[in-house]
């Protein structure tokens, strides 16, 4: 009775021991083969969009078109959750230096930035590379070593100063005198676009730029220069070349004033493509504008988190643009968003 006991005993503990050991397999094999969790997922680097902290340094308020920019900045960081601290330099340079070193204090993972004017930004731009954080500069070059940068998204204004001045060599046949509206001494696009356009119009012996004064990008501003030039040259001027289309639109204003037909007495090309453009085309009183497109926030944030997270990104990305005229002014007015 006794070895029939034991026997029984030892069966039991044999598969009590069996069980254990199947059940420790099991467990073993499941971690093996088990998906990753939020926290492994986490260690390996990799920032997504809602962990993103940018500081971004904006140039004011200038214009119709900045204020797209602006726009397309701050509405495309709330659809991507990111964690966007803005700063508005109100036009001077100063204050975009101290938001850059603000940002670096609050250790952001990316700086964006639009350069008001192209000089001056060394010592900041070092100071973020020192501090591991990359800069992404939008819309405006700077005019540093590309080792203090990481890329800059946004447009090629001497081509946009070509543009412009091949349509106002066909508008004047090759012939007339043209007064120039320059954007913001210093800056890339009135450097940059002051150069294109003088590169085609130097080809044709009639054109003469008899004017050149910056209106600061502002209709105020624009329409306060184009009075003084119709002051100075009167019925002399056949044409205006505006460096953005809120000053064309200045010039339109003081043109009227001065008693002639903008669009006709005087011929008027310009560049962005903002809607009041669009609606300068379709009265008669604008001849061209030349696209420069402010809506880069989904660009922008896209290539933030390529740089954040190490993936190599070309050191220029163009935005691609277009040229618009009267004839198609009014269909397209109601797609425009800026």
């Amino acid at each position: 009775m006794r070895s029939r006991l034991g026997h029984f005993v030892f069966l039991v503990i044999l598969a009590v021991l069996a069980c254990f050991i199947q059940a420790c397999q099991v467990n073993s094999l499941s971690s093996i083969t088990a998906e990753p969790t939020n926290e492994s997922a986490a260690d390996d680097g990799i920032k997504p969009y809602d962990e993103l902290v940018v500081g971004y340094s904006q140039i004011g308020a200038e214009s119709e078109w900045r204020t797209g920019n602006t726009t397309s900045i701050k509405e495309e960081a709330e659809r991507l959750g990111v964690e966007l601290i803005f700063s508005d330099g109100q036009q001077k340079q100063a204050n975009q230096i101290k938001a850059i070193r603000t940002f670096i204090a609050q250790q952001v993972d990316v700086i964006g930035v639009s350069p008001i004017v192209e000089t001056g930004w060394e010592s900041v731009f070092q100071e973020s590379k020192d501090a591991g954080i990359p800069i992404i500069l939008v819309d405006r070059r700077a005019d540093v070593s590309e080792e203090l940068y990481t890329t800059y998204l946004g447009s090629d204004f001497i081509e946009e100063g070509q543009k412009a001045a091949k349509i106002m060599v066909d508008l004047l046949g090759g012939e007339g005198n043209i007064v120039e509206l320059v954007g913001t001494i210093g800056s890339a696009p009135a450097i940059d676009r002051h150069d294109g356009f003088r590169q085609i119009t130097q080809e044709y012996p009639g054109i003469k730029i008899i004017g050149s004064e910056s209106g600061d990008f502002t209709r105020a501003k624009g329409e306060e220069v184009m009075g003084d030039f119709l002051q100075l040259y009167g019925d002399q001027i056949n044409a205006v070349y505006a460096h953005n289309d809120d000053m064309a639109i200045g010039a339109i204003r003081a043109i009227e004033a001065y008693g002639l037909r903008p669009g006709e007495d005087i011929k008027i090309v310009s560049i962005d493509a903002i809607r009041d453009a669009f609606q300068a085309m379709i009265d008669g009183k604008l001849n061209a504008t030349v696209e420069c497109n402010p809506l880069l926030g989904p660009q922008f944030f896209e290539l933030a988190l390529q740089v954040v997270n190490g993936e190599p990104v070309p050191k220029w990305i163009p935005s691609e643009e277009s040229v618009y005229f009267p004839e198609n002014a009014a269909e397209l007015l109601p797609t425009r968003k800026y």
